[in-house]
C-alpha cells in the first residue's frame, strides 16, 4: 500500500498473571514489542520497493517480471533492491517506486472498459502549448487513445514464463546480435555500392552533450512542420546546375544532421484509426488544399468540416480504386492479387488510393511519389495509414534491390518512360521480377491524339528491344481508361537472339543489386541461369512464401546469426513470433487499434514484420546500407522494405509512424555518426503519442533514454539483463516554446 495508508494489526498482549514473573518479563516483553514493529515495518518498506515501474505504466496490461542481478555486480543505472534481485529502474533512475500523478491514473483504463467507452485524443491548439495529460477531450472511437490498461497482478508462474520472453534464453543468446563473418555471401549495401562511410570510433559518450529540456529549439526551416532534412536542404538545391532530371527533388542531405525538433502544425490531434483513416483524416494534421483544388474533380481528395476525404478514387479510376484493380486482374489472370502478386511498386502514387485498396486484396504496394507541386501527397497517405516513401525517378537507382518487385504499376505517373534510350523504363526492368508485370495506364494506351500516338510508337518499340512482352490491351467501360500489360521475360533467349544490342546489357562488374548512391545506367541485367540462384524461379505462392525460407537460401552457408542460412531464418522467424506474442503483445500492453505504420528500423530477415502479418498494420523493413545486405530475402517472402543510410533523415514526412523499433541498431551507428542526431530523427518521424522498442547493449540503452528523456517522452520501460537491455517509450506532445527558437 501507499505511505500513510498501511494498515498494521496490533495484537494485544494478555496480562501477566503472576507479579514476580511480570517483573522478570517486562524488559524482555519489552524487547520482543519493538522487535516485532521493526519487522512489520520493514516488511511494509519491502513491499513497497517491490513494485515494479510496470506496475503504474499506462501501457502495462499485466507486470513485467524481475530478473536476478548478473553475476560479478551491478552494472551502471541498474539499482539493486537486495543483493539478489534487480533491474526495473524508474524514469529518474532510483528502485524506489512513487505514486504516480493522478492525473495518469484517471486516464487508465481497463481493456474490457476501454471497449465501451470512446479513448481519449490530444489536439495541440497552439504550436506552443500541448495540453497536459489530465486536461483531454473525449472523442469518438476512432481516435488514437494516448493511454493504455493498468496493471494486472499476475501469478507468479505466468511472470517467470513472460519473464523468459523478454530476454531470449542461453540457447537465443545468438539470435541478439549478429554473428556471421562471411563477407562474400552477407555484403552490405555499402561494400556493393562502393558507398564511403566513416567508420570512425566515437572518442566521447554521446550522452554528455545531450541539451536538457530547456535547450532543445524548433528547426527554422521554410518546411514548417513537414521539414524532410534530406529534401528540404534548400541551401544545396539553389546551387544545383540543373534540375532537368530532377535533380532538385533527390536526396541532398546537411553534412551535420539537425538537433532542432519539426513543430507540430496548429491543432494537431491523433490521428483517426484504421480502416476508417483510409476514407478520412483530420485536416489539421496535414492543413494542405493544393491537391483538393488541382484533383477534387477526379475524387482524389476533398474538404468536408475538419476532414480530408478521400473517395478512393484517381486520375484513372475516378469510380473508385477496386473496380480499377479487379479490372487488371480480368485483363491478366496471371496477375492473381494476393497469390502470385504480392508485393507491387506504384510509381507516382498520388495519394495512394490504389494501394490503399490493395489490402482488400492481400497485397502490399510500396507506393513513392516526389515532394513536388502536388503537396503532400505521400504525406496524405501516410496520415491514411497507407505505406508511401518520398522519392524520386531521377538520376539515381531507387533504394530497392533487383528483381524483387511481382508487379510495377504506374497510372498517369507522369514519368517520361521512353526518352533518352529508355533509362527510366530500364530502373523498373531492373527492379521488376523476371516474369514480373508492369502495368501501364496513361493517355497513350487509349488515345489517338498525334502526340499520344507518337509516345505509344516508341514505348512499343521500347518495350520489344527489352524483350518486354505485351500480354494485353485493353479499355475499360466505367472509367474509359486504357490498360497495357507486359511482361518481364524469365530467362535471356530474347537478349541473346537480339539483332542489335539496344539497350545493351550491363557490364559483368554492375550489380543490379547495388543502389546506395549509384547512378541509373541504360543498361539490361543478364537474368539468372543458375536454378539455384534468386531469380531463376517464381517465389511460392502467397501465404506460404512468408514462412518458408527461400529455396535459394544455402545450406552450405551460414547465416547472419552464424547457423546454416535455412535454419538462421526460421530460427529468426520463431523468435519475433515468440518475443511478440509472449512480450510485445502481452507484457506492454500496447492498443494494437491504435498501431497501424510500423517501422523495423534494423530488419534482418523480416521476421519481425512476418510475425505481425495477422495484425492490421503494415511494417517497413529498413536495411542499413553496413548491414548485411538481406533484402532480397525479405521481398522473396512477401513483405517489403528498403536500404538506409540511418546516419542521414528517412525519406519520409514527419510524424508517419505509430511504432519503431530498433533492434541492436543503435550501438552500430554510433560508430559511425553522433547518437544524438539518430534519436532527433526517430522524434521527427514518430507521430505523438507513438511507441520506440529499443533492444540494445546496456550502454546504448542508457544513452537512448538519457536524450528521449530530454524531448519529454515517457519512458515506460527500462530493463536490463547482464549486458543486454530493453527499452520502451512514447513519445508526447510536447514541443519546444517557439520564442525560445
Amino acid at each position: 500500500m501507499a505511505p500513510g495508508q498501511t494498515r498494521i494489526d496490533v495484537v494485544r498482549r494478555q496480562p501477566q498473571h503472576a507479579a514476580a514473573a511480570a517483573s522478570s518479563s517486562y524488559c524482555s516483553a519489552t524487547t520482543v514489542t519493538v522487535f516485532v514493529g521493526l519487522c512489520l515495518v520493514g516488511v511494509w518498506m519491502t513491499s513497497s520497493t517491490l513494485v515494479s515501474p510496470a506496475e503504474y505504466s499506462l501501457f502495462q496490461a499485466a507486470p513485467l517480471p524481475r530478473r536476478p542481478a548478473p553475476a560479478g555486480g551491478t552494472e551502471p543505472d541498474v539499482a539493486p533492491v537486495d543483493g539478489n534481485t534487480t533491474t526495473f529502474i524508474r524514469e529518474d533512475g532510483s528502485d524506489e517506486q512513487e505514486e504516480p500523478p493522478a492525473a495518469r491514473q484517471d486516464a487508465v483504463a481497463e481493456p474490457t472498459e476501454r471497449a465501451n467507452q470512446p479513448p481519449e485524443e490530444q489536439i495541440v491548439t497552439d504550436p506552443k502549448v500541448a495540453k497536459p495529460d489530465g486536461d483531454q477531450e473525449q472523442t469518438n472511437p476512432d481516435e488514437q487513445n494516448v493511454t493504455d490498461p493498468k496493471a494486472k497482478p499476475d501469478d507468479q508462474e505466468q511472470e517467470l514464463k513472460r519473464d523468459a520472453e523478454v530476454f531470449p534464453d542461453a540457447s537465443q543468446a545468438e539470435l541478439l546480435n549478429q554473428t556471421a563473418t562471411d563477407s562474400a555471401t552477407w555484403r552490405t549495401q555499402a561494400a556493393k555500392s562502393n558507398t564511403e562511410t566513416d567508420d570512425k570510433e566515437q572518442t566521447a559518450t554521446v550522452v554528455s552533450g545531450v541539451p536538457t529540456a530547456d535547450n532543445w529549439k524548433l528547426c527554422d526551416a521554410e518546411a514548417g512542420a513537414d521539414y524532410i532534412p534530406c529534401l528540404d536542404n534548400l541551401e544545396v538545391i539553389r546551387k544545383l546546375q540543373h534540375d532537368e532530371h530532377y535533380e532538385h527533388r533527390e536526396r541532398h542531405c546537411p553534412k551535420e544532421p539537425p538537433a532542432c525538433l519539426v513543430p507540430l502544425p496548429k491543432g494537431y490531434r491523433s490521428p483517426i484509426r484504421w480502416p476508417k483513416s483510409r476514407d478520412q483524416i483530420w485536416y489539421n494534421n496535414v492543413p494542405h488544399t493544393q491537391l483538393v483544388e488541382f484533383k477534387g474533380h477526379q475524387n482524389w481528395v476533398n474538404v468536408s468540416g475538419e476532414h480530408l476525404i478521400f473517395p478512393g478514387g484517381g486520375t484513372q479510376f475516378k469510380r473508385g480504386a477496386l473496380h480499377y484493380i479487379d479490372f487488371i486482374q480480368e485483363a491478366k489472370k496471371d496477375v492473381a492479387w494476393g497469390k502470385r502478386s504480392r508485393v507491387i511498386l506504384d510509381v507516382g502514387c498520388g495519394v495512394a488510393s490504389f494501394g490503399g485498396y490493395m489490402f482488400d486484396r492481400d497485397v502490399l504496394t510500396m507506393s513513392f511519389a516526389p515532394k513536388d507541386e502536388h503537396e503532400a501527397q505521400v504525406q496524405f497517405a501516410l496520415e491514411r495509414g497507407i505505406p508511401a516513401i518520398s522519392a524520386v525517378m531521377g538520376t539515381k537507382r531507387l533504394p530497392f534491390p533487383g528483381g524483387v518487385f511481382d508487379v510495377v504499376h504506374c497510372a498517369r505517373c507522369r514519368v517520361p518512360w521512353h526518352i533518352e534510350g529508355g533509362k527510366l523504363l530500364l530502373e523498373l526492368n531492373r527492379l521488376l521480377r523476371p516474369g514480373g508485370y508492369f502495368v501501364w495506364s496513361a493517355t497513350p494506351v487509349y488515345q489517338k491524339l498525334p502526340e499520344d500516338v507518337e509516345i505509344w510508337e516508341a514505348m512499343s518499340a521500347l518495350t520489344r528491344s527489352m524483350c518486354w512482352t505485351l500480354v494485353n490491351k485493353v479499355k475499360e467501360s466505367i472509367n474509359k481508361k486504357g490498360v497495357a500489360i507486359f511482361q518481364k521475360p524469365m530467362d535471356n533467349r530474347c537478349y541473346d537472339a537480339r539483332s542489335a544490342a539496344n539497350p545493351p546489357l550491363c557490364g559483368e562488374y554492375d550489380n543490379p543489386d547495388a543502389v546506395w548512391n549509384v547512378s541509373l545506367q541504360s543498361c539490361l541485367h543478364k537474368l539468372p541461369t543458375d536454378p539455384a540462384t534468386r531469380g531463376s524461379r517464381w517465389p511460392e505462392e502467397w501465404p506460404l512464401r512468408v514462412e518458408r525460407p527461400p529455396y535459394w537460401l544455402n545450406s552450405s552457408e551460414a547465416g547472419v546469426y552464424g547457423k546454416p542460412a535455412p535454419e538462421d531464418f526460421e530460427a529468426d522467424y520463431e523468435h519475433w513470433k515468440r518475443i511478440i506474442r509472449n512480450s510485445y503483445m502481452e507484457g506492454f500492453g500496447i492498443d494494437w487499434s491504435a498501431v497501424r505504420n510500423v517501422m523495423d528500423m534494423k530488419a534482418v530477415y523480416g521476421g519481425f514484420a512476418a510475425a505481425l502479418r495477422n495484425m492490421k498494420v503494415w511494417v517497413m523493413n529498413v536495411v542499413p546500407i553496413e548491414s548485411p545486405d538481406t533484402l532480397p530475402i525479405i521481398y522473396e517472402r512477401g513483405l517489403f522494405g528498403l536500404y538506409h543510410d540511418w546516419c542521414e533523415s528517412f525519406s519520409t514526412y514527419p510524424r508517419s509512424y505509430d511504432l519503431v523499433h530498433a533492434n541492436h541498431l543503435f550501438s552500430k551507428v554510433k560508430k559511425r555518426c553522433e547518437l544524438l542526431g539518430v534519436i532527433v530523427e526517430v522524434d521527427r518521424i514518430v507521430r505523438p503519442g507513438g511507441r520506440l522498442i529499443v533492444r540494445d547493449d546496456m550502454e546504448t540503452i542508457s544513452e537512448v533514454e538519457s536524450i528521449i528523456k530530454s524531448l519529454h517522452w515517457e519512458v515506460r520501460l527500462s530493463y536490463y539483463q547482464g549486458k543486454e537491455g530493453l527499452l520502451f517509450a512514447q513519445k508526447t506532445m510536447w514541443r519546444p516554446n517557439p520564442s525560445s527558437s
